[in-house]
């Protein structure tokens, strides 16, 4: 460890705790800076990367600061230079959602951004797209293995005749029957699965796979005119829908050529789209952790909020989420909303979600993993203020809640209200109208979907190297002193430019897709 340079981070001077930066972590009798005082401090244990030290005596029942913000209490006495763990920290209460300051922040100055395009596809709505996909929408779960065997069939034999189209996808899930359909939480899943049915890389087009005896009919998951489907004709009342049960079908191979000849005229349709040149502010952007450690707050998520705000001036829109991840700075949301109706919306959803978890006996602590843990994340406080950090500085203009699409107007930074489960969360987000995902991790994974093109960032340059045909973007460079907050949020930020105008992602190139996973917090029959 000679030739060792030993690297903490002390995220505000008031913390009395900084993470070790070194890769394997810092021994025992390590000297790191001092800091406040001009001794230099002793390590007395060996702490593991990403974890915190105590950078001064910490009594009993004394606050631990990071971010500047109390993390929890110590639970025994720590020495200067100690391991500050999980076990060592009594987390602090949640915050009550009155007395919390309503939009009293003055939004940041800031000048326009202008100049910016991308090559996208401009749908008749008016939305744009960053792919061009066939999306085939089902029902119930029960026809999820037809029609994976019907778009394995339709890429080898009809996709190479139409060069045009990036991908088709079949939009399967687990929800549809056994579930109580009447119930009032149940218009979540219906309305995610029928949003995510018009996001804008599917151009318009909706094709539908029902098996006949669900309890989500076709009818019911679209209603007739509902909303506008460009191409029907002036005949028909519905989308295209193939139903297994029907008696036309006889034999397997009949419902794959059903689904396969259904398939042909939107494909076609879909052939007709070009990339042109549309402005920044067409797009929308959903930004997500997971797999998060000590450094998501350090790295990644400061990086994609520079580039958050600097999507927002050039008038996009972007979207963060997890409503658990961010509980613990609701008065940092509700002080930064443009209004006091949208910080009373703010305070709407995350009260929902604290009643949803309290109907199943856990609370926002149960949020944090092993993986979060082992990366040096306390608790759900110290995790929260490291997520929020991705939302960037601008004004919450918007709230959206669970399941819901942005409307037109609604531009700016947004905050729609998920779970914090990353396929949850994303699958939510691409119901809301998401043509791009940034995904910032620090553990690691594979997470990606076939809906939406998905940027993983690293938190750490140990990751991004060992996963180095996964990640698209180390921003643990801002660690190594390699880079700074502001130089990768521009990185980023021209990342996503390249990605959306066709660029794939590590994702892509491998075809790495999670399921959707549609919340459910009405009963199951």
């Amino acid at each position: 460890m000679a030739d060792v340079i030993p690297r903490v981070i002390r995220m505000h001077a008031s913390d009395n705790v900084a993470i070790v930066a070194n890769d394997g972590g810092l021994p025992a009798q390590t000297s790191i800076i001092g800091f406040d005082q001009s001794d230099p401090i002793t390590l007395i244990q060996k702490i593991p990367q990403g974890h915190k030290v105590s950078l001064k005596n910490i009594a009993t029942g004394d606050a631990i600061k990071r971010y500047n913000v109390i993390i929890g209490c110590a639970k025994e006495n720590i020495p200067t230079g100690a391991w500050v763990h999980e076990k060592l920290l009594e987390m602090p209460k949640a915050k009550k959602f009155n007395d919390l300051p309503m939009a009293t922040q003055k939004a940041p100055t800031t000048v326009p951004l202008e100049g910016y395009t991308f090559q996208g596809y401009r749908n008749a709505d008016g939305s744009v797209g960053t792919r061009n996909i066939l999306a085939i929408t089902t029902t119930v779960q029960c026809v999820a293995g037809v029609v994976s065997h019907a778009v394995e069939k339709i890429k080898k034999d009809l996709l190479v005749l139409y060069p045009n189209v990036d991908d088709v996808v079949g939009l399967e899930h687990s929800y549809g029957c056994g579930v109580a359909i009447d119930a009032p939480d149940a218009i979540i899943p219906i309305r995610t699965l029928r949003h995510i049915s018009r996001n804008p890389n599917f151009g318009g087009e909706v094709m539908v796979v029902s098996l006949g005896c669900e309890k989500l009919q076709p009818d019911r998951l679209l209603p007739p005119g509902s909303f506008p489907i460009e191409h029907l004709k002036p005949s028909q009342t519905r989308p295209d829908t193939v139903c297994l049960q029907d008696a036309e079908h006889v034999g397997f191979m009949s419902m794959i050529q059903n689904i396969v000849d259904s398939a042909k005229p939107h494909l076609e349709r879909l052939q007709q789209r070009l990339r042109e040149t549309v402005p920044v502010s067409e797009l929308v952007v959903g930004v997500q952790c997971g797999g998060s450690d000590a450094f998501s707050g350090v790295t990644a998520n400061p990086a994609v909020g520079a580039a958050t705000d600097l999507l927002v001036r050039a008038g996009a829109t972007v979207m963060f989420s997890e409503n658990t991840e961010v509980r613990d700075a609701v008065d940092q949301l509700t002080s930064r909303a443009i209004n006091t109706q949208v910080a009373q919306d703010i305070v709407r959803e995350l009260d929902w979600y604290d009643r949803y978890l309290e109907r199943g006996h856990v609370d926002r602590s149960a949020n944090t993993t092993p993986g979060n843990k082992a990366g040096g994340l306390s608790n759900i406080v110290e995790k929260a203020m490291g997520s929020i950090i991705k939302s960037g500085t601008s004004p919450i203009s918007h709230v959206l809640t669970l399941g819901d699409k942005l409307k037109p107007h609604q531009k700016g930074l947004v905050f729609a209200a998920t779970p914090a489960s990353d396929f949850i969360c994303g699958t939510l987000q691409l119901a809301a109208g998401m043509n791009l995902h940034i995904f910032t991790t620090g553990r690691g994974t594979p997470y990606g979907l076939a809906a939406c093109p998905v940027i993983k960032v690293a938190t750490r340059t140990e990751l991004a190297t060992r996963w180095y045909d996964l990640i698209d973007l180390n921003a643990g460079l801002i660690a190594d002193g390699q880079s700074t907050v502001e130089e990768m949020g521009l990185q980023l930020f021209e990342m996503m430019l390249d990605v959306a105008s066709g660029s794939p992602t590590w994702s892509e190139k491998w075809k790495i897709h999670n399921s959707l996973v549609l919340f459910n917090p009405a009963p199951i029959t």
